[in-house]
């Protein structure tokens, strides 16, 4: 539903568990049984509207499903971004973002364990809304505002819902 939103203009998010980015078309772990974002964005390109899409999954863990999914499929691109510090790792999506060319949808996996409270020990609430205004600016230039976010990871549940709220404002304000 996120997906068809986004094709539609309109920014969403899939509050979903469980996560989804390990899990591959035959194989699954790690929590994930279907990879939600893997599958909306096939679904859009099965239907002929989109031809070329960017995942971005800012999760602490790589997305070895979507990475598996997309495999040998040029018209996907996954991004998985790195940095030892907070300052790093936002302007590693930003530099990304800048250099993306003409896309039709931008999907996120949207993973918040990254959070200084929680596994990653890295971003701050901050970061995430960064991030999200940066989705939103380069999307407006690349896919005509077309964009959606999946939750993956985010296991500190007394920071999980700031860190989520942050993201979508900072992605639809």
């Amino acid at each position: 539903m996120a997906a068809d939103m986004a094709w539609q203009d309109e920014p969403a998010f899939g509050l979903i568990r469980p996560p989804g980015h390990h899990a591959s078309p035959d194989s699954c772990w790690g929590f994930c049984y279907f990879n939600n974002v893997a599958i909306a964005v096939k679904k859009l390109m099965k239907e002929g509207k989109v031809k070329k899409a960017m995942i971005l999954d800012f999760d602490l863990h790589f997305g070895d499903g979507t990475e598996n999914a997309f495999r040998g499929i040029r018209e996907a691109e996954y991004y998985h971004p790195e940095g030892s510090d907070a300052h790093e790792f936002v302007g590693n999506v930003e530099k990304r973002l800048e250099r993306a060319g003409d896309l039709d949808i931008l999907a996120v996996s949207a993973g918040f364990d990254r959070h200084l409270e929680d596994w990653g020990g890295l971003l701050s609430t901050e970061n995430y809304r960064t991030i999200g205004s940066l989705l939103k600016t380069h999307s407006l230039r690349i896919c005509r505002g077309r964009r959606f976010a999946v939750l993956e990871g985010g296991y500190n549940h007394s920071v999980l819902g700031e860190n989520v709220r942050a993201f979508i404002e900072g992605m639809t304000d």
